[in-house]
């Protein structure tokens, strides 16, 4: 399976790194995480320079996409080369995520068109205007779309996209690997309390939480209670 996080000129180094390490707890032979940029360097709104790891056209190929933020994404959904490529994101083969400002591409995309979503304060007013309704909260997800809001909601879409495409207990090891010492259970429990309503239940019948499948609450029980 390929993740790419689509990360542009100006990006925000918390928003597409802090995924690409907790995606990249996954460590089986069928997972690969990739930076997809438009050119083979990008460099952030703090002048670290990162070279291209995979390219937007084979992110619109990928299994599971995350839309990343930065300083320049109005230019972004502004320029018709890159935009004419991302038209090819389909969320009904993939999952599309989006953090802060990325709000912004999926707007201009027509994916939030009738789908509340969650961005950061400053990218707020903008995504309004665009005419789609931002919510008060730090993660939502409908379907296969997923929006965050502020640089530190980033580990809730890597959650979703580990939980969705590998299962409950592949979420469960990268949310407690990155969670802080001492502070497990408390980061665990606001992972259950914004993720879990947003993800697909169980079919009928099934067992609540078998590998592969997406995560339901029983996974959140047992992380609730898992030491450092």
């Amino acid at each position: 399976m390929h993740i790419a996080i689509l990360t542009f000129e100006g990006y925000n180094e918390l928003d597409s790194l802090i995924a690409l390490g907790m995606l990249n707890r996954v460590k089986t032979d069928d997972w690969r995480v990739t930076i997809a940029t438009p050119s083979p360097k990008v460099t952030s709104m703090n002048g670290v320079v990162i070279e291209q790891m995979s390219t937007l056209e084979e992110a619109c190929a990928a299994d599971a996409v995350i839309v990343g933020s930065g300083i320049a994404t109005r230019e972004v959904v502004e320029d018709p080369a890159v935009m004419s490529i991302l038209r090819d994101l389909d969320s009904s083969r993939q999952l599309i995520a989006a953090q802060c400002s990325g709000a912004l591409v999926l707007a201009r995309l027509g994916m939030l068109d009738d789908i509340p979503a969650c961005t950061d304060l400053i990218t707020r007013p903008w995504v309004v205007a665009a005419g789609v309704e931002v919510l008060d909260q730090p993660f939502y997800a409908r379907d296969n779309i997923a929006t965050a809001g502020g640089c530190l909601a980033s580990h809730y879409l890597a959650a979703w996209i580990i939980a969705r495409l590998k299962g409950n207990d592949a979420a469960e090891s990268a949310l407690h690997y990155v969670a802080p010492v001492g502070e497990k259970e408390e980061y665990i429990e606001r992972a259950r309390r914004n993720i879990t309503p947003y993800l697909p239940a169980p079919a009928a019948g099934s067992p609540a939480s078998p590998p592969g499948d997406p995560m339901g609450t029983t996974i959140w029980r047992s992380l609730a209670g898992a030491d450092g």
